[in-house]
Formats: structure tokens, sequence, C-alpha cells
């Protein structure tokens, strides 16, 4: 198993960390990680915060702002942006 499909499988098979770096923020959301920046500059992610140097996001609050999305249908449904955003909160 290489080393991307070991961390894919630790995310989505585990409960994510209470705090995510912007590496493991994207693979749970199946995007890149400037993705992830630019839904941060466009307001749809919080921004992140700092732990001792370390840039990180509190799980729970990207999963409140991303299922407030998705329950609202998104803002447009051919996104690719909101593609991650609904990948990463649908129901398994």
């Amino acid at each position: 198993m290489s080393v991307k499909a070991e961390k894919t499988a630790a995310i989505v098979h585990a409960r994510p960390p209470s705090y995510v770096s912007c590496a493991s923020l994207a693979l749970e959301l199946d995007v890149s990680e400037s993705t992830v920046r630019a839904l941060v500059e466009k307001g749809v992610l919080p921004r992140p915060i700092r732990i001792e140097g370390n840039v990180r996001w509190r799980w729970e609050d990207v999963n409140a702002a991303l299922g407030g999305i998705v329950a609202s249908g998104g803002n447009n449904a051919s996104d690719p942006y909101m593609s991650g955003a609904r990948n990463a909160t649908a129901k398994r």
C-alpha cells in the first residue's frame, strides 16, 4: 500500500484528528492544498489557527462550515470546490 493510500485509509476509516493540517484537510476534502487556501479566502472554510507555529484547522469548525453549505445545496452545483466539500460531508 502506498503512503498516500495509507493516509487516505487512516482518515477515511478513523475519526479525523481534532485539529488538521492543510495537507490532511486537503486529503479529507479530496482537493489540493491550494484549493483549501482558496476556499478559506472565499469564506467557505474557516481561517486556520496557529498552534506553536503550526497552522491547523479545527475539524469541528470545518465540518460545521461545510455542513451548512451542503445542507443548503451549495452556491453552484457545478463548482469543483463544492464537489470536494460535498464529498467530504456525504453520509457513508
